[in-house]
């Protein structure tokens, strides 16, 4: 169970749920994201086409993504709709609470490392960091890239900042991107294949990787955590071997994509 903020949906919100129940006429489906709120689902609004039987489309414990129509919080009612969504809509919903749903057992272990349970974390700290970082999510991915001072701007005590930041580090792996370089070195000298040779070993092998592609062509490939930082790590690479052949009184060139 994903919490939310507040307690019902707004009309046009999209919302994951659990059927539980179906019926000739509907189908019934637990909010997963509002404690104890149930969904229905009438058959005019399971398909844009004609339902024969509404069990072609909907069954027990199916997870699904709806979008609400109405709610009547008097009557406790969220009517919803599979049809008035649209596939990449369904997926990206369904994506976004998967993510969270990691986000609230991260918050859930961070408790325990205080003596905490997750019904004291959300009032706590939970809530507040939703409503400060846009989703709980964010908050342990910040706090895995740049650490509990990252956190240091939020009203955190110091015991919940450290103990999610120690749980972020743990539980999220920074992400990576991958690049790719073409460097031409050329020597006319008599000794021209140690002066490439030379310019090669001026590039970090621990940070780049270095093909031949064909002399006079090499291929070079950088991980980093984000692109900008990948980019100029490829191209200061690629021009320190080519101050080294040019010094040489060779010539050198680099580009990001084959001509």
């Amino acid at each position: 169970m994903v919490r939310m903020r507040k307690k019902w949906p707004d009309e046009g919100d999209l919302v994951v749920g659990t059927v539980h129940k179906v019926l000739n006429y509907g189908a019934f489906a637990d909010l997963e994201e509002y404690e104890g709120k149930e969904a229905f689902i009438h058959i005019s609004e399971v398909s844009s086409g004609w339902v024969k039987n509404i069990r072609d489309y909907v069954r027990e414990n199916q997870k699904i993504v709806a979008r609400v129509l109405r709610v009547n919080p008097q009557k406790g009612h969220v009517d919803v709709s599979l049809k008035r969504i649209r596939e990449d809509q369904r997926t990206r919903k369904m994506q976004q609470w998967k993510i969270e749903q990691k986000a609230e057992r991260l918050l859930e272990f961070s408790a325990k490392k205080l003596g905490k349970d997750l019904e004291t974390a959300y009032k706590e700290v939970g809530y507040g960091l939703m409503d400060e970082f846009g989703d709980l999510y964010g908050v342990f991915e910040v706090a895995a890239e740049e650490g509990v001072e990252s956190l240091k701007e939020s009203n955190l005590s110091r015991e919940w900042a450290e103990a999610i930041t120690e749980v972020a580090k743990r539980n999220i792996s920074p992400p990576e991107v991958h690049i790719t370089g073409y460097v031409d070195l050329k020597s006319y000298a008599p000794d021209g294949v140690e002066i490439i040779k030379k310019a090669l070993s001026v590039i970090d092998t621990d940070v780049i990787s270095v093909q031949c592609v064909g002399a006079p062509r090499y291929r070079l490939m950088v991980k980093s955590s984000d692109y900008i930082t990948a980019e100029n790590m490829l191209k200061d690479a690629a021009q320190k071997a080519i101050d080294v052949v040019e010094s040489e009184g060779g010539e050198g060139k680099f580009q990001r994509e084959l001509e």
